[in-house]
Parts: C-alpha cells; sequence; structure tokens
C-alpha cells in the first residue's frame, strides 16, 4: 500500500518518512515536494519503521502518564477523606461531646493549621501549577486541531496498522565518526561507562574510582572524583527517574549515589551484593526492581522498600554470569555465563516470583546478550565468528535458534562491554574481538552489518546513548576516553 501527499501542488507524490518534531506545524507525512518545508529539523524526520517503535514508545508514555494521574488522584481522595469528619461537624454539638472527643477534636484542628501553614500552601500551588498545565495542553491541542481542519488533513482515514506492514522502510546509512579533540587520556583500566538520559552527565570507571564529567556536545570536563569503591568499579547505571548513579564493583559491592544539597555526588547506600564481582547490573522501567549478576554464578532480584533489599536469588548457573537483559514486557529476565548455557527466567504472577523456564545449551560461552524486542533476542559466543539470533517459538513458548550474523574471526577475552539493542535507531551494539559493530535491523527481521570499528586491542570497553547519537569507548592501546558522533550519510 502506498500513501500519496493531500498537498495541491505536489502532483500526488509517494510519501517517504514522517515527522515527529514536536514544534512543526506542517503535515507531518512527507513527500519530496514537502522537505523543504522541515529544512530546520531534518534530524527529527524518520521512516515507518522507526516511526512505529516512537508510536509505541508514545503510547508507553500516555499509559504512564495515566497511572500518574490516578495515584495522584487517589491520593487527593485519601486526604479528603482525612478532613470529611470535619465538613459536617455542627458547632452546635460541642457541648454534648466528652473530654477525649474535645481533645481529640483540638489535636485535629491544630493538625490541620499545622497543614494548612506548611503542606496545604506547597500543595495548592502544586495544584495552581498542574491545573495551568493541563489548560496550557488544551490550548496547544486546540490550535493543532484548527490549524488540522483548515489544512484538511486525512491522516485519521490511514489505516495505521496496515500502514505499517506494507510501507517499505527507507533506512539510511550511517556511521559513528571519531571525534580527535574530543579524546581524554586516562591509563587506568574503564572497565563501565553510562550516559544519564539527558546526555549530559557520563560516568566513566577509573580503576577503584569514578570519574564525573560534564557531557556537553560530546565534549568532556572532568567534575568530580569518587572514591568509595575498594575494588575495581565493573558496572555503572543511571537512573532515568531519579537523579541516581548505581555503581557495582569486583569486590561485590554496589554503591547508591545521589546528589547532595551542593550538588556533589555522595554514596547513599552500600550493598554487599555478591561474594564475588558484579558482572551486570539491569533496572526495570519504573526503577523499583533490579537484577544483577556476579562471578559467584548468581543471579539476584532486588526491591526498593525502604532501602534496597534482595526479594530472590537464582543459582542455576554452574559459573561466572555475565550479563542479563530484560525484555520490552518485563516478565522475561535472559542471561548468559562461563558454563555454556543461557537461562530464561520468567515472572510467575501466580506465585509472585521468577522462574527458570528454558535452559539453552551453548556450543561456548558468551559474555553478551540482549533483547531486540519481545520476539528476538542476540547472544555473542566468546569464540567463532558469529552472533546467534532467537526467535520465540510461538507453539512452544520457547526461544529458537534462527539466525546468525558471521563477523571477522577471533575469540573474545573482554566481558564487560555491555550488547545494547538502540530501537530509536533500530540498531544492535555488539563487541566481538577487537571489533565493534554497528548492526541494522530491517524491517523484515534481517540484520545488516553497517559497520565495524576496528581496535588495536580486544580490550574494549564502551558505552551507547539510548538514543544512538554517541558512541563511548575506551581500550587499553590507545588508553583514551574516545567519543563517536551518529552521522548519516
Amino acid at each position: 500500500m502506498q500513501i500519496r501527499c493531500t498537498q495541491a501542488d505536489h502532483r500526488n507524490q509517494q510519501i517517504i518518512g514522517f515527522c515527529i518534531d514536536s514544534t512543526c506545524q506542517n503535515q507531518r507525512p512527507y513527500c519530496n515536494f514537502c522537505l523543504p518545508r522541515h529544512s530546520q529539523h531534518l534530524e527529527m524526520l524518520t521512516s515507518i519503521e522507526l516511526l512505529y517503535e516512537w508510536i509505541k514508545q508514545g503510547i508507553i508514555k500516555i499509559k504512564d502518564f495515566e497511572k500518574n494521574v490516578q495515584e495522584f488522584k487517589v491520593a487527593l481522595d485519601s486526604l479528603n477523606d482525612m478532613f470529611l469528619p470535619y465538613l459536617n461537624f455542627n458547632i452546635q454539638r460541642f457541648p454534648q461531646l466528652g473530654i477525649s472527643e474535645i481533645d481529640k477534636l483540638i489535636k485535629d484542628l491544630c493538625e490541620i493549621e499545622d497543614y494548612e501553614k506548611n503542606l496545604y500552601k506547597q500543595l495548592m500551588q502544586s495544584i495552581e501549577q498542574g491545573k495551568s498545565i493541563v489548560n496550557e495542553i488544551r490550548r496547544k491541542k486546540k490550535n493543532q486541531s484548527n490549524f488540522e481542519q483548515n489544512n484538511h488533513l486525512q491522516i485519521r482515514n490511514f489505516k495505521i496498522e496496515k500502514l505499517l506492514l506494507d510501507i517499505p522502510c527507507v533506512l539510511k546509512p550511517f556511521s559513528y565518526e571519531l571525534i580527535k579533540e574530543n579524546s581524554i587520556k586516562q591509563n587506568d583500566n574503564c572497565f563501565a561507562i553510562a550516559l544519564n538520559k539527558n546526555c549530559q552527565i557520563l560516568a566513566a570507571s577509573c580503576g577503584k574510582q569514578i570519574k564525573i564529567y560534564e557531557f556537553e556536545q560530546g565534549k568532556l570536563k572532568l567534575q568530580q572524583v569518587l572514591n568509595e569503591h575498594r575494588k575495581w568499579v565493573s558496572t555503572l547505571n543511571f537512573m532515568k527517574k531519579q537523579n541516581q548513579l548505581i555503581s557495582g564493583d569486583g569486590d561485590g559491592s554496589i554503591i547508591f549515589w545521589s546528589k547532595n544539597n551542593n550538588n556533589q555526588w555522595d554514596y547513599s547506600q552500600i550493598i554487599k551484593a555478591h561474594n564475588d564481582s558484579i558482572r551486570c547490573l539491569i533496572l526495570n522501567t519504573n526503577e523499583d526492581m533490579i537484577v544483577s549478576s556476579g562471578g559467584d554464578n548468581t543471579i539476584k532480584f532486588w526491591i526498593k522498600q525502604n532501602e534496597w533489599i534482595c526479594q530472590q536469588i537464582i543459582t542455576n548457573h554452574n559459573s561466572c554470569v555475565c550479563q542479563l537483559s530484560l525484555n520490552d514486557q518485563e516478565n522475561i529476565v535472559i542471561s548468559c555465563g562461563m558454563d555454556k548455557q543461557i537461562l530464561v527466567i520468567q515472572y510467575s504472577q501466580q506465585d509472585q516470583k521468577w522462574i527458570v523456564i528454558d535452559n539453552i545449551k551453548t556450543k561456548s560461552y558468551g559474555d553478551r546478550i540482549c533483547f531486540i524486542n519481545n520476539q528476538y533476542f542476540a547472544f555473542q559466543p566468546s569464540r567463532g565468528e558469529q552472533i546467534h539470533i532467537y526467535e520465540l517459538n510461538s507453539v512452544n513458548n520457547k526461544f529458537d535458534r534462527k539466525k546468525d550474523i558471521f563477523l571477522n574471526e577471533g575469540n573474545d577475552m573482554c566481558g564487560l562491554f555491555p550488547q545494547q539493542f538502540i530501537k530509536s535507531k533500530q540498531l544492535l551494539l555488539n563487541k566481538h574481538h577487537q571489533y565493534i559493530y554497528l548492526i541494522r535491523k530491517t524491517q523484515n527481521d534481517e540484520f545488516k552489518i553497517e559497520q565495524s570499528i576496528e581496535f588495536s586491542s580486544t580490550s574494549i570497553n564502551g558505552y551507547m546513548s539510548e538514543d544512538g547519537e554517541y558512541l563511548i569507548t575506551w581500550d587499553d592501546s590507545s588508553k583514551e576516553i574516545q567519543i563517536r558522533k551518529y552521522q548519516e550519510k
């Protein structure tokens, strides 16, 4: 199925892409003749495949917003229930009250008076601010509706699901280009790198230390050095909803860091999580669950109460557990270890715990594993020249090896560089031997190597920003933290 442009002067041209810029006032599906109207935000033009993922992410955000609104409504209702006994209070009844009732009445009213002086004013300000935001959203939505009516847009007539299946995807070739002048020398080993959600702060391990950099347009400026770890830092994760950093080390400890009033990072909790080094740490979307793996052969599930506590331990691995990945539905965790097996661990609503539902044997142990979506995951064996792609079998609900991606041959002994899948760019980041591979997933579920970056050493660690704009690496040949920027050709 082909979509044609509805602009009168565009000769019924075929739609070639979609604009997702929030400020754009033009028709969002665009043809070649429409392109000049989008010249100020070309980076916000996308293909149908990436639009599909963008729509899904938008729907998830709407659901999260609706959930937060409902939680706020419940909180307000409970607050209202506290005041309900006094709304219908008749002062004429006061002479009939006993001592204990009068005492309670006075205490409650004093408490409410205290609320009014402090929390009540803050609450009212927040409510007024919320009303203002809602009115602004309504105004913008009304303006957008008027604009669409004036331009006779017919997007609502499209059957989106069929569209997504029928329109071929146009993916532009790309490469990650090194910004040489932004490289920073670091002689000590860097085993972990992380960027915060706004790509404004970069954390990099430096032996037992963590270096915090300001990250601006690919330039690094050192802000702080954290020194609480007793052994080399192996993992780093920034939280998205909270301004927190989580680090793991070779001693099996996990440290939670928060910013203090002086805008400096301080540790808020230290956990002795594993009896050997922390190898991988992942969080769910709500950031109320952490899964960690270690050199002690275990996988641990942590939940947040007043502090983080261990809820469950998986002991099915017989050797070091190298990497973990959580699927989009957040009900399945996969793990790979040095014991040549992949565990598929599913959450049981009935039993209220995580259960190993499959054990996949592999010829070689693997350091890297990553969900691509709920249907596929990628696995990198340490030996050989392939990445294995596993697909979920809908008949038996098990993952089967379906495809292989061929790489340069070599053995890999560096296991802390995580495999990542960047949804916005449909891009798999994979390290093997002395190469970093950038692999594009196409609309028909094929995988194409778009770029391979060769290093002079097999000891490489790195991280890609969640938007796929920056690739940050360290290798023990250059002894540099290097920044590469996404460039479309």
